[in-house]
């Protein structure tokens, strides 16, 4: 034991000694129901870890370490998620470059050394290795980070969502969702994001609202009337195919099965009815585009209409006219347009309109929103592409049924976010989209052959087989082809894309536990135990992996998903990188501490958003000093008797009763973490160490200093050592690094290795004392006492067995020293006399500590009256 207590550098120590010792290392050969399982996020390694990392990496953590010690053999894996956009960007902006697939491969490509004013183009290869490299450096400074805030990850068993591993089980998984027909290529409207040039899914939009404008067009009807449609976007005028209004809206009835002719364009366009009109909305009518939005495309599909595409993939007009715009005025304002961004192309079809006499008033303003991708910066277009998806059951209610089953036998902690999940099947409009033109991440493993003309033959894909996996199309051969044949008539063509982040993200139980390639350690894990994650992902990590887990297993992957919340900036706002308003976690831990970090953390409950708040690390920085202090306080005893304690050493009363309060607390920490409430456990256990601190140290600290050979002393000694030995223990999910310390000065082997505390190890068999202490008499919320330092005398005194002797003790001791302060003395200076009225019962359970309590509080005499009252002191200061 030291000569100073300091927590100062205990990170680095025991960091160290946990990886050297294998604290944390998985046993393979445990059967599957002692095994706890936990699928751990893999968080993107494209930058900087926030604080909100170690809020909610903290939950899980804590919830391993409780398990552990519960005698569970743990598997907690750590992964990167290094595949996807995010690592992309962050590898052009770090080294200059860009990648240009139409490049060769250059062995010795060297980067920049400083990143060029202008992108340096390198091939796809290249700049996967760039990729590759730079998130090795990134996952490096990650897991140190983890380290240091004491993630009881077993380290042995981290795996990237682009390893070799990952990428061939991500490959297999698709290849067989494609032999049981839930993969499939589609030509079909999709979602583009024209800064990024890739599909994107409908799990990654957000809405933004934008100042936009009505425009109020004439149509013309058949009978040279004007119809008046409301948009706003005119540029879209050359993609009408349709006009659309409510079946029941009296005004279009007459119109419906007729035609409409375009401004400017002079295109006829069916008029139609459909019930997702809406009579209230600007003129009733509508104009159905290919595509403006997602309602254009529901039309589209259900209205059966055809295609006049005018957004090219770049967000700019394509340059040929679309069909049907064919007679020359028509041609010619087309032209006008062609290659123009949609907002310039707006301009100038409201100049065409206003010039032709089709703009019937001045433009109206309006707030709407607006889709975007959730990581880009200009609207979606939604263009017509040929992409792959995954059924996810948004157009198969048979499979969207069986989701929202598999949901219900989901436990939720916080049990109200199952709604959100819920809530996000149900809506899904169609299927999953998972190819993305991008360049680093798991290749779609599929060639097209090509005809004798170099035309693809996308009926008929060209499959590896399973041994060969991974593989990367754009340079692996098919078998039966040579690399000659490549993009040649006769020959195979590469499938260009990879797969969404989410497709192989979606995979993570099977990755972590060996799905295909290692049986034996996927069959003591899966389906896994725990799912920690962020709220917000539900509809994306969480659901996917769901599906997947149904669609392979007809299980679901894990038993419990628990959710954290949001951290929130001191306006109240989430933080997130996108916001700028995060705060990077490593000054924090070497400010304060990880185990005052990890104390601010753990005290924000599953599912509820909690403020960013250094007040609570310095609350937990005090709490962790004050562990080392109580602990060395109590080993200064030096007596044989803390080394071996055992409950049948505490004759004492005020002894027995500090243990029995200590055991309802080990029974709602218990309970709290098994409903995975770690905060609850949390408030017990520092509820209980302050109370023991401030009043049962100082209560029996005289005693303690008496001769060892004296039962009375012997008693003390028993109970501190329990109440040390149990206080450890329980605080050691939560605070593991000021625990481990606090241990090692007296125990053997690791806090974390050790049995989480039971209420048998502090209450006598027999004693009388359970009936009134077990938290289910008492039920959770009494179990962790009456709140405030210590429990109320009317509480205790409702106890006739006694058994609140501490409370009673305490509260004396509390009336004490409040008169001494309010006197301005010190706590030294005696009290003369001390005066005690109450109730036969109550001055007969002082009697049990009162040679306590006079110790404590410099007491030279005690009388005593009977009075119907509650037990009153009255003081006389020496």
């Amino acid at each position: 034991m030291p000569a100073k207590a300091s927590l100062e550098g205990i990170e680095k120590v025991w960091s160290r000694v946990w990886e050297q010792t294998g604290t944390y290392r998985f046993d393979r050969s445990v059967t599957r129901d002692e095994v706890y399982s936990i699928d751990t996020p893999p968080p993107t390694v494209s930058g900087a870890l926030h604080v909100g990392h170690v809020f909610s990496y903290t939950h899980a953590d804590a919830i391993a370490r409780f398990q552990r010690m519960r005698g569970r053999t743990v598997f907690y894996p750590m992964g990167w998620d290094d595949n996807g956009l995010p690592t992309e960007r962050r590898v052009q902006n770090y080294y200059g470059v860009r990648c240009d697939p139409s490049l060769p491969y250059d062995p010795g490509y060297t980067p920049p050394a400083e990143p060029p004013s202008r992108p340096q183009p390198i091939s796809r290869r290249n700049f996967v290795e760039l990729c590759r490299n730079l998130t090795e450096l990134d996952e490096q400074v990650f897991e140190a980070l983890w380290r240091h805030l004491g993630l009881s990850v077993d380290w042995s068993l981290t795996y990237a969502t682009i390893d070799d591993r990952s990428r061939a089980i991500s490959q297999r998984a698709f290849l067989r969702n494609l032999a049981r027909g839930e993969a499939y290529l589609a030509d079909a409207p999709t979602l583009w994001d024209v800064s990024f040039r890739t599909a994107v899914a409908q799990a990654e939009l957000e809405d933004r609202e934008r100042q936009g404008n009505y425009y109020r067009l004439a149509f013309h009807s058949a009978t040279g009337d004007k119809i008046y449609v409301e948009t706003t976007r005119p540029e879209l005028l050359p993609a009408c195919v349709a006009l659309v209004a409510h079946p029941d809206d009296e005004r279009y009835q007459h119109l419906f099965g007729s035609t409409a002719v375009t401004p400017l364009f002079g295109v006829p366009v069916p008029i139609k009815a459909h019930p997702l009109a809406q009579p209230d909305k600007g003129s009733g009518i509508a104009m159905i585009c290919t595509f403006g939005d997602l309602t254009d495309v529901l039309w589209w599909r259900e209205l059966a209409l055809p295609t006049r595409p005018v957004m090219g993939r770049d967000g700019r007009l394509l340059p040929e006219p679309p069909p049907g715009v064919v007679n020359a005025d028509a041609v010619a304002a087309y032209r006008t347009l062609a290659g123009l961004t949609a907002f310039s192309a707006k301009a100038k079809i409201v100049e065409l309109l206003r010039a032709a006499g089709n703009l019937e008033t001045e433009p109206r303003p309006t707030i709407q929103a607006v889709k975007f991708y959730e990581k880009g910066d200009k609207p979606l277009e939604i263009v017509t592409t040929r992409q792959w998806y995954v059924r996810n059951g948004g157009r198969d209610t048979a499979l969207r049924a069986a989701l929202v089953h598999r949901g219900r036998e989901l436990t939720w902690s916080p049990e109200f976010m199952r709604s959100r999940y819920e809530n996000w099947v149900e809506g899904l409009s169609g299927d999953w989209i998972i190819s993305r033109q991008r360049f680093f991440g798991v290749p779609i493993p599929v060639w097209y052959p090509l005809d004798d003309s170099g035309e693809p033959d996308y009926e008929h894909p060209i499959l590896p087989d399973d041994p060969a996996l991974p593989v990367d199309p754009s340079s692996d051969v098919p078998t039966g082809y040579q690399e000659s044949q490549r993009n040649q008539p006769g020959g195979f063509r590469a499938d260009p894309d990879v797969m969404d982040t989410w497709a192989t993200s979606s995979l993570t139980p099977e990755i972590a536990g060996g799905w295909t390639v290692d049986d034996d350690l996927f069959a003591r894990v899966f389906p896994m135990d725990l799912r920690p994650q962020a709220h917000e992902i539900i509809r994306t990590w969480l659901f996917a992996t769901v599906l997947r887990s149904h669609q392979e297993f007809n299980l679901l992957p894990w038993n419990t998903a628990l959710l954290s919340g949001w951290i929130l900036d001191p306006d109240r706002k989430k933080m997130s990188k996108s916001k700028g308003n995060t705060v990077t976690p490593m000054a924090l831990l070497e400010e304060y501490g990880s185990d005052a970090v990890r104390y601010w953390a753990v005290s924000g409950r599953p599912g509820t958003d909690t403020a960013f708040d250094t007040g609570q690390m310095k609350v937990g920085r005090r709490l962790a000093i004050k562990i080392l202090n109580a602990t060395k306080f109590v080993l200064r005893f030096g007596s044989p008797t803390l080394l071996a304690p055992h409950v049948a050493q505490v004759t004492e009363p005020l002894d027995r009763s500090m243990l029995a309060r200590l055991a309802s607390v080990v029974d709602s920490a218990t309970t709290g973490f098994t409903q995975h409430d770690y905060t609850r456990s949390l408030e017990c256990t520092e509820q209980f160490f302050w109370s023991f601190c401030d009043d049962y140290l100082e209560l029996v600290k005289e005693r303690a200093y008496g001769e060892p050979d004296d039962p009375a002393v012997r008693s003390a000694h028993a109970a501190l050592a329990l109440a040390l030995h149990t206080l450890l223990r329980l605080f050691a999910p939560m605070l593991p690094f000021v625990t481990e310390e606090a241990w090692s000065w007296w125990q053997e082997g690791s806090v974390h290795r050790a049995s989480w505390p039971a209420r048998q190890e502090l209450v006598s068999p027999g004693d009388p004392t359970e009936a009134n202490h077990s938290a289910e008499a008492r039920g959770p919320a009494e179990a962790c006492g009456p709140t405030g330092a210590r429990g109320s005398a009317e509480a205790d005194r409702a106890v006739p067995d006694g058994t609140e002797l501490l409370g009673l003790a305490s509260d004396v001791l509390a009336a004490i020293r409040r008169a001494k302060s309010e006197a301005k003395q010190s706590m030294r200076v005696p009290v003369a006399q001390l005066t005690l009225r109450g109730r036969p019962s109550d001055l007969a359970a002082f009697a049990l500590v009162s040679r306590d309590v006079r110790a404590a509080g410099v007491v030279r005499e005690v009388d005593t009256a009977e009075a119907d009252t509650p037990l009153t002191p009255e003081i006389t200061l020496g």
